[in-house]
């Protein structure tokens, strides 16, 4: 039977009518990877009301933080919106999830791959100096419809760059690349295509994704997931079998159902 612990809510953020994070307390006694994700909601009189968040927080952190969209009617998130500090969140004591940096084989850069409140995880693993340690260089690619879809991430990563300890690692090793679909930006298009057509690699002044040493982590849409898996395995990349079996490129499996391509192709769009 799952265990639960009973957090309050520290602080609250919204970031647009679609988008809102929050941190929590944090059990002294809980672990986590960073990139994994845990069980976290509220009771409804005798019931509970839980869905699977990926912690935006890194584990060396004393809160915890997640974000999430408003899903109109939603069971959960039609009721977590409105929560306020000091209200009671419950957070399961068993985390888990499938995108974690253990997952992947030794590489020379890491490329994080994202749509919407997929950035999540991501958030987490950039302020792990061990991943600055793994990889000599982070991408992380981030989409959105519009501006505001990428506000939350954008302070994240103000917030890292101005940190004592890791924002020097951070500026000398991530690159930041975000884009739109629905609004003009200076990258513009859907992640999926972006990758296909080499842009993000151009864009930056970087080469050509390598499967010999790229590693490369995927949160986001089914179809973004389904469509980038299609990319990748035809480009020559494994994705890793599970939990402990190292390959090329994850996705966290928990969120996506059905991710397995249909038919293999040369090329995708998508996202």
């Amino acid at each position: 039977m799952a265990s639960y612990t009973t957090e309050r809510v520290r602080c609250v953020r919204h970031w647009s009518e679609q988008l809102f994070s929050f941190r929590t307390t944090r059990d002294p006694g809980f672990r986590f990877e960073n990139g994994q994700f845990v069980m976290i909601g509220l009771r409804e009189g005798d019931r509970r009301i839980m869905r699977a968040y990926s912690i935006a927080s890194a584990n060396h952190e004393d809160e915890l933080e997640f974000y999430s969209i408003k899903v109109p009617n939603g069971p959960l998130t039609s009721r977590l919106q409105h929560v306020r500090v000091g209200d009671p969140i419950l957070i399961s004591t068993k985390p888990t999830g499938t995108l974690v940096v253990h997952d992947l084989k030794p590489g020379r850069r890491l490329f994080m791959l994202a749509t919407g409140t997929g950035v999540a995880p991501f958030m987490g693993l950039i302020r792990d100096p061990e991943v600055y340690e793994r990889f000599e260089q982070i991408v992380l690619v981030r989409g959105g419809r519009v501006a505001a879809d990428l506000s939350y991430a954008d302070a994240s990563v103000a917030s890292l760059l101005k940190d004592t300890d890791l924002g020097p690692m951070a500026a000398a090793q991530l690159l930041d690349y975000p884009s739109l679909t629905r609004e003009p930006h200076r990258h513009y298009g859907r992640i999926t295509a972006l990758i296909d057509q080499e842009r993000v690699c151009n864009d930056l002044g970087l080469a050509p994704l390598e499967p010999a040493c790229d590693r490369i982590m995927v949160c986001g849409s089914m179809r973004m997931i389904v469509d980038l898996r299609l990319l990748l395995d035809a480009r020559g990349f494994e994705m890793s079998e599970g939990i402990g079996q190292p390959g090329g490129y994850v996705i966290e499996r928990a969120f996506v159902e059905a991710v397995t391509p249909p038919v293999r192709r040369a090329s995708a769009s998508g996202g």
